[in-house]
């Protein structure tokens, strides 16, 4: 079966991406060129088109989106895994009323690919617990993706 390639995120993605979940950012190394690949939870799709997320502003994320705005968010949802390709760029440098000196950035998606490996499936999605102060945590999680939703 061909692989179906989109340009914009289909409706069990973009449900996905209401949320804060557990993806993986690709980006191009500032100083090697070679992959760079990181975990980031605050992620959220405005629309079918776009994705936001937040990281910390002197993140390697950053300086490599600065120096190569390529990138793919890797993401498990929808019983597989997908690729999600697009240009990125730095929308706001320090995201107002969040206590960390957060980035957020902007993904305008030009492909989305089904990855996942011929005759499978997911049958249990990835999951994660903060390992700080709960009440810390869950007041932070809300702040960020609050200010996600509101950019």
């Amino acid at each position: 079966m061909a692989n179906v390639v989109e340009t914009k995120l289909i409706e069990p993605l973009f449900q996905a991406l209401q949320k804060e979940r557990f993806v993986t950012i690709a980006t191009i190394d500032h100083e090697t060129g070679g992959p760079n690949v990181s975990a980031v939870s605050w992620i959220y799709a405005p629309s079918d088109d776009r994705i936001y997320f937040a990281v910390d502003n002197r993140s390697r994320i950053v300086q490599n989106i600065q120096q190569n705005p390529l990138i793919v968010v890797n993401l498990i949802a929808n019983e597989s895994t997908y690729s999600i390709s697009g240009k990125a760029s730095i929308k706001v440098e320090k995201i107002e009323g969040v206590p960390l000196k957060l980035a957020l950035v902007e993904v305008a998606i030009t492909e989305v690919r089904d990855v996942m490996f011929y005759g499978s499936k997911i049958s249990v999605e990835p999951k994660y617990e903060k390992t700080y102060d709960a009440q810390a945590a869950a007041k932070l999680d809300n702040q960020v993706m609050a200010a996600l939703r509101n950019a």
